[in-house]
């Protein structure tokens, strides 16, 4: 390996160790040799959401959208002038990640620049499937399940949506501080909630009732996509039980902290972080 290399998988690292706290955590539960490629496929997607959401005082969105292009074509290229291009490039190379799997991604980043919301699931769902399935995806070969991809691609599918609904409901204050509504507007509808009661960080009633729903649909998933774990190579196991249930556990602390997502991000507390992963660290070292 190269210096430029390793330099792009540090890169990397650091981006997952600052911004991915219990998904990094859960990453410490694979194999040694494993961890720099989850470390690349995280650095990419976290580099690319910091393009959209944390410099909009300085880029255009037409400028975002070009260096979201620049980064595909460093991908393509093995290398360029982007950091986290050649580890991402190595990682794919090494897993043979289809290059549409991060081209759909970066779609995904891209339709955040002109869209602010959502009117059904089934759109949402569609805008999902380039912000989490793929990720759910490129993730798979690296895990090596012990059926053919496409058996397990079901289940890693839903995996990667239950994660970004997840995120959707822990973040929905800070998301429409950037002017994006991540809840379809159908439910909003359905519970008598509007857009701009949220953006006034109205909890009522009607709103804890909206979030219970949206909490309950996203269990649904978090309870299909357990059945694809054991479909894993056994040293990868750990590693995803570790993150199914951190994850998870962010519904838990937002209904055990009475949906407070509109005035802040929940985050589960780190002594829970560490039970949790704790017993997973035995039996990813036995394993």
């Amino acid at each position: 390996m190269n210096e430029q290399l390793r330099r792009s998988y540090r890169a990397c690292a650091a981006l997952h160790a600052r911004h991915g706290r219990s998904y990094f955590l859960a990453t410490r539960l694979l194999p040694a040799w494993k961890r720099p490629h989850v470390h690349a496929l995280y650095g990419f997607a976290r580099w690319a959401d910091e393009v959209v959401d944390n410099l909009g005082s300085t880029l255009t969105p037409e400028e975002k959208a070009t260096r979201l292009t620049a980064l595909a074509r460093d991908v393509a290229r093995g290398g360029g002038t982007n950091p986290i291009a050649p580890a991402l490039a190595d990682t794919m190379r090494r897993w043979s990640i289809p290059q549409s799997h991060i081209d759909d991604f970066l779609a995904a980043m891209a339709q955040d620049l002109t869209q602010s919301s959502y009117k059904t699931y089934e759109e949402l769902a569609g805008y999902m499937h380039g912000s989490a399935v793929v990720i759910g995806w490129q993730m798979l070969p690296v895990l090596e399940p012990v059926v053919p991809l496409q058996v397990a691609a079901p289940y890693a599918a839903d995996l990667g949506t239950a994660f970004q609904l997840t995120n959707f409901l822990r973040d929905v204050g800070e998301d429409l501080s950037r002017g994006r509504l991540y809840l379809p507007l159908e439910d909003l509808d359905a519970f008598g909630v509007t857009r701009e009661q949220l953006e006034r960080g109205h909890l009522d009633s009607a709103v804890r009732r909206l979030l219970a729903f949206e909490i309950a649909r996203t269990r649904e998933l978090y309870r299909s996509a357990w059945h694809g774990i054991r479909l894993l190579d056994e040293t990868s196991r750990p590693c995803i039980t570790a993150a199914f249930h951190l994850y998870r556990s962010i519904l838990d602390e937002i209904e055990r902290q009475d949906y407070p997502v509109l005035h802040r991000r929940v985050a589960v507390p780190r002594h829970r972080r560490l039970a949790i992963a704790g017993p997973a660290l035995v039996r990813s070292l036995r394993a």
